[in-house]
């Protein structure tokens, strides 16, 4: 991986220092890399859905009814708000609000291994050894700087692709857990430690200026050292900030909010992703798991994947709308791949790339359509089709960034932010 021109290794006086602070080493070392970034303001911000596991496409928002049983599965079709557009009957909530998102049917690919299959789908670009391409929240970050109190990226629970040849510093605040209804959230280097409280920690935030004044000859030729004081501010107005502690608490929310979500982990991650967007934070990651249904595929999904998926992103979208947020955040719902047409002999399907769905919604997507479509077993998609790249570079062009934006680094020349895709102009403004 190739570090960007504003990255900087930890040294032994950094660690010292975080520890002094009393911060957590992760969020130090998360604000001391961030300070790279411009300061190009903008009221834009982006969420990724991601179905780890590959969701199966005709399950979900590309069924087959007239296709042999064998193929369409057990599920039936049910209208939406839109006239011509059906989903799958165990998104009653979802279907309700089709005119908040657009459905991409038809997107193809030939990469139907999990790991290779979500780095493409997170990137926008095919995996090679070459290069590393940066995760969409990474390239976010790197163009769309957050408050100084505010982290720009946020990943509930843990990160799922690296920020490539941008460099750590471009890579997600992860909160390393899920949250829970009704309890309260705290995330390492955010939230005060056991039995520190706020009076305490600005005495240490004091001792370390003391001790910063002690060593300042001692490291005035020392640049990393004397812009450690920036850092450490900044980390001090991140925790001693209420706008960033009351972000991830969802204990502020009144019951009936948090009952609208869901009390499943996914519901609750949506409701904090929307209290982050509402703070200012620029993009915010969530994961849904467990779609890899080789087995069984019919009863994870309708009584354990959709009823989350369903009632958690309807919730969210309709927050976001209420609130006037839709307009300016961007979201894009996808997994790795779709799954096998044929149902197999264990009830399930398997991996299959050439075609699988997503969803886009918010700002810059022209919403309340299907674009796209495969053909009548769902095998592939009917003329081109559109690649993940074709994705990326429409959900890139959604948020305001160019997809065809160049970056400096150690490879020979520039790297292009999305080398192949065009965006999909139909579902775009």
């Amino acid at each position: 991986m190739t570090n960007s021109p504003g990255s900087r290794p930890v040294t032994r006086r950094t660690a010292l220092q975080v520890g002094v602070l009393g911060a957590g080493l992760s969020l130090d070392q998360y604000l001391r890399a961030t300070e790279a970034r411009s300061e190009r303001a903008t009221d834009r911000s982006a969420v990724l859905v991601f179905l780890k596991g590959g969701p199966s496409h005709q399950d979900t928002f590309d069924l087959k009814p007239e296709a042999p049983a064998e193929y369409r599965g057990q599920f039936r079709p049910i209208n939406t708000s839109i006239d011509g557009i059906r989903i799958c009957e165990h998104l009653p909530r979802l279907a309700q609000i089709a005119d908040r998102y657009t459905i991409v049917r038809g997107i193809t690919h030939n990469l139907a291994d999990h790991g290779i299959g979500t780095r493409y789908l997170l990137t926008g670009n095919r995996p090679t050894p070459a290069i590393e391409y940066p995760m969409y929240g990474s390239v976010v970050s790197h163009e769309l700087p957050a408050r100084a109190d505010l982290p720009a990226f946020v990943s509930i629970d843990r990160p799922l692709e690296g920020p490539g040849f941008l460099g750590a510093e471009y890579g997600p605040l992860s909160t390393g857990e899920k949250p829970q209804y009704l309890r309260p959230f705290r995330v390492r280097g955010i939230s005060l430690g056991e039995g520190i409280s706020m009076a305490r920690y600005r005495s240490r935030h004091a001792l370390s200026r003391d001790l910063d004044a002690f060593y300042q000859g001692l490291d005035e030729q020392d640049d990393q050292v004397r812009s450690l004081d920036r850092f450490g501010q900044k980390a001090f107005r991140m925790i001693s900030s209420a706008r960033s502690r009351e972000a991830f608490d969802l204990t502020a929310e009144p019951r009936r909010e948090a009952d609208r979500f869901g009390k499943h982990e996914f519901g609750q991650s949506l409701l904090m992703t929307a209290r982050l967007i509402e703070a200012g934070v620029r993009f915010v990651t969530v994961i849904l798991e467990d779609w890899d249904t080789h087995q069984n595929n019919f009863s994870l999904l309708g009584s354990k994947l959709l009823p989350p998926l369903d009632q958690g992103l309807a919730a969210f979208l309709s927050r976001l709308q209420e609130r006037g947020l839709l307009e300016s955040t961007s979201v894009l719902v996808t997994g790795e791949f779709g799954r096998t047409p044929k149902v197999n002999a264990r009830g399930g399907r398997d991996h299959w790339a050439r075609a699988m769905c997503s969803l886009l919604a918010g700002a810059g997507i022209d919403t309340g359509q299907v674009v796209g479509a495969t053909n009548e077993k769902a095998e592939a998609p009917l003329a081109d089709g559109y690649t993940p790249d074709d994705l990326a570079a429409t959900f890139y062009r959604a948020i305001g960034i160019d997809p065809r934006m160049e970056f400096e680094a150690n490879v020979g020349r520039p790297i292009t932010l999305v080398r192949d895709g065009t965006p999909i102009r139909s579902a775009i403004h």
